[in-house]
C-alpha cells in the first residue's frame, strides 16, 4: 500500500482545495468528539499526516442505504476528503467502479493480502432466516460474507441500527429473521455505531482515534464508543432548560413549539436515549432532530422501534438525571430508578414556576433494579411503564402535570 507522507497529504489536501488552516479545524473538531483536549489536534494532525494507507471492505446488507449517503456527503473536510486520503476503500458495492466478478475479486484479495490488517464496516441488517436467503451478493448470502469478512478482520465497525441489532428489518413481526454484526460474528472486535443513520462525525472520529493512537475508542456493555454514546442527549439538549422551566410543547405548532420548549410531553425520548446528537448535530453541524422540532425517537438504543415505540406517547414518569450519569450505569428500563435517586429537576423546578397550583398526582413506584447494567427492557416494554396503546387504560398522568 501507499505510505501518505506528510508531503502527498499536503499535496492532496491542496489538490481537494482544502487550506492547512481547514485541515487543522478539523482535527479541532475530531478531538473534541473525541472528548480530548484541544491541544491532541496537533497530534492528531502529525498522526493524519503520517499514517499508512488502511485497506477498507464495506458491506452492505438489508438496508436502505442511509449510511453510505451519509458517508459520502461529509465535508469541510471529514470523511470524504481527509480520511479516504488513508484508507483504501478497496470494496464498497455503492462507489466502487468495477462490477459482478471483478467487484467480488477486490473483495477476495483484500482478504488474501491483507488479514487481520483490514477494516470491515458492515451497514444493513443480516438476515438468518430460512439459511440467510432473504439477501444474496454474488450466489452468497450476505450471512456468510459477514462472517467471513468481519471474522479475519482488525476491526468491524458496524454502522447503523440495522447493523447493530437488526434495526427495523428485525422488529418484532419481521419475517427475515434479521440480526446485528455482533450476533453473527461473536467473536469479532466490533464496535456498534447505532443510530438510524449513524453520525458519519463517530464514523470519523472512530477511525481518527485509531490512526492516532493505535486502538479503537473505549466501549460500553453494548460495544458503544463512550465518546459518543457515553452521556445522556437529554443533559446535552439545548432543550434541556425549558425542560427544568416546566415549558413543554403541548400540541404541534402551539405557541410552546414555536418559541423551542421542550418536546418530552410530545413523545421525546432525549430522556432515555445515549448519544451525542446536540452536540456533534448532522448536515455539516447544522442540526439535529429535536432543534428541528422534532422530538428524539430513540435510535441509538437496543430494540428501539419496539421499546421506543409508539414514537409521539410521552414517558410515563417525568425524568430528572444527574450530569454525570454514563450508559454503563443505567440500561434500556432504568430510567425510573435513576429518577428516583437523582435531583428530580422537572418536577421541582415545575412545582416553583406554578407555586399554588393544585398538587400533582403521586409518581408510581419505582421498579426494581436490573441485574445487568445496559440490558434492554423484558418483552412487552419497560419495566415500570403504563400499558401502551394497545391496552385499555388510558394514557398516564406525568407527575409534572397539574391535576386537572
Amino acid at each position: 500500500m501507499m505510505e501518505a507522507d506528510g508531503s502527498v497529504l499536503r499535496q492532496l489536501l491542496v489538490e481537494r482545495g482544502v487550506s492547512r488552516r481547514a485541515f487543522l479545524k478539523f482535527c479541532g473538531a475530531m478531538a473534541a468528539t473525541l472528548a480530548l483536549p484541544s491541544s491532541f489536534a496537533s497530534t492528531i494532525a502529525t498522526a493524519l499526516s503520517t499514517a499508512s494507507r488502511i485497506p477498507l471492505i464495506w458491506l452492505e446488507g438489508q438496508d436502505c442505504a442511509g449510511n453510505t449517503e451519509g458517508f459520502l456527503r461529509a465535508s469541510h473536510p471529514t470523511v470524504a476528503e481527509i480520511v479516504l486520503d488513508v484508507l483504501s476503500v478497496n470494496y464498497h458495492e455503492t462507489i466502487m467502479a468495477p462490477a459482478g466478478r471483478a467487484a467480488e475479486k477486490s473483495r477476495e484479495d483484500t482478504i488474501a493480502a491483507y488479514p487481520g490488517a483490514y477494516i470491515a464496516v458492515v451497514e444493513g441488517a443480516i438476515p438468518i432466516g430460512e439459511g440467510g436467503i432473504y439477501c444474496t451478493i454474488g450466489g452468497r448470502t450476505f450471512q456468510s460474507l459477514v462472517q467471513e469478512v468481519c471474522g479475519k478482520a482488525l476491526a468491524t465497525i458496524a454502522v447503523g441500527t440495522c447493523a447493530f441489532d437488526g434495526g427495523l428489518p428485525g422488529a418484532n413481526g419481521g419475517p427475515t429473521g434479521a440480526a446485528g454484526v455482533t450476533a453473527i460474528v461473536p467473536g469479532a472486535n466490533v464496535i456498534n455505531l447505532p443510530g438510524c443513520p449513524m453520525n458519519v462525525q463517530n464514523l470519523t472520529a472512530t477511525i481518527v482515534h485509531y490512526l492516532t493512537f493505535g486502538s479503537f475508542p473505549a466501549t460500553d456493555s453494548l460495544g458503544r464508543p463512550h465518546f459518543a454514546y457515553g452521556q445522556l442527549l437529554h443533559d446535552q439538549c439545548e432543550r434541556r432548560a425549558h425542560f427544568d422551566a416546566g415549558e413543554y410543547v403541548l400540541a404541534w405548532g402551539d405557541d410552546g413549539h414555536r418559541k423551542g420548549w421542550c418536546l418530552y410531553k410530545m413523545g421525546c425520548k432525549g430522556p432515555e436515549t445515549f448519544a451525542n446528537c446536540p452536540t456533534v448535530r448532522f448536515n455539516d453541524r447544522t442540526s439535529w432532530p429535536v432543534k428541528a422540532g422534532h422530538g428524539c425517537v430513540g435510535c441509538t438504543m437496543p430494540r428501539f422501534w419496539d421499546q421506543m415505540s409508539p414514537f409521539y406517547r410521552r414517558l410515563s414518569n417525568p425524568p430528572g438525571f444527574a450530569v454525570d450519569v454514563l450508559a454503563d450505569q443505567i440500561g434500556l428500563g432504568l430510567v425510573g430508578v435513576v429518577a428516583g435517586l437523582a435531583v428530580v429537576h422537572g418536577v421541582a423546578s415545575y412545582a416553583r414556576a406554578h407555586a399554588g397550583a393544585a398538587p400533582a398526582e403521586e409518581a408510581p413506584p419505582l421498579p426494581p433494579p436490573s441485574t445487568e447494567p445496559g440490558a434492554p427492557p423484558p418483552p412487552g416494554g419497560l419495566p415500570g411503564a403504563e400499558p401502551g396503546p394497545s391496552s385499555d387504560a388510558p394514557a398516564p398522568e406525568s407527575p409534572d402535570e397539574e391535576a386537572s
